[in-house]
């Protein structure tokens, strides 16, 4: 029985050793043809630290990876979970989206806000500065107002509304 463990762990030991082997991914990406958040609508400096320290980790092409990213399966973890919150909402490119999407995104970001689904608590367990207080919240969603109020300004309505599907 002793031969049986002895034998998984060390199949176990260069598995993980070998896993070390497969190359790392790093999300700061370039931005020079996009149009981030920042470029395209008015965002206060406070706000801007909020985005940048709660947000921008899983979505933004830059990411302030901790010293356990260099380990193999984390950093395959870390970098999945990292494409799935840029696929959902990329600040790097916001002011690529379409009115539309812009519009429904900020909608989006209000109701996370709200209902505290955002930052995942899985990353603000390890990330503790990246929690969100109430009033920072309120901050934010007072901000994602006055921006969704200046879309109803200057862009027809039919053109904020999602297309029924």
């Amino acid at each position: 029985m002793k031969k049986i463990i002895t034998s998984v762990f060390l199949v176990l030991l260069m598995l993980f050793i070998l896993v070390q082997f497969v190359p790392r991914r790093n999300n700061n990406l370039s931005t020079a043809n996009s149009k981030s958040i920042e470029l395209t609508h008015y965002v206060p400096e406070d706000v801007n630290q909020i985005l940048k320290k709660s947000c921008y980790d899983c979505h933004s092409n830059h990411t302030n990876y901790p010293w356990y990213s260099k380990i193999q399966p984390v950093s395959l973890w870390l970098n999945n979970h990292i494409d799935e919150g840029k696929e959902e909402l990329n600040f790097s490119v916001f002011g690529n989206y379409s009115i539309r999407r812009q519009f429904h995104k900020l909608q989006e970001i209000k109701e996370q806000l709200e209902e505290n689904e955002m930052p995942l608590s899985s990353y603000t367990m390890i990330h503790r500065e990246a929690i969100i207080t109430d009033l920072q919240k309120k901050v934010m969603i007072m901000w994602i107002d006055k921006l969704k109020d200046s879309f109803k300004l200057f862009y027809p309505a039919d053109s904020l509304k999602r297309r029924a599907r």
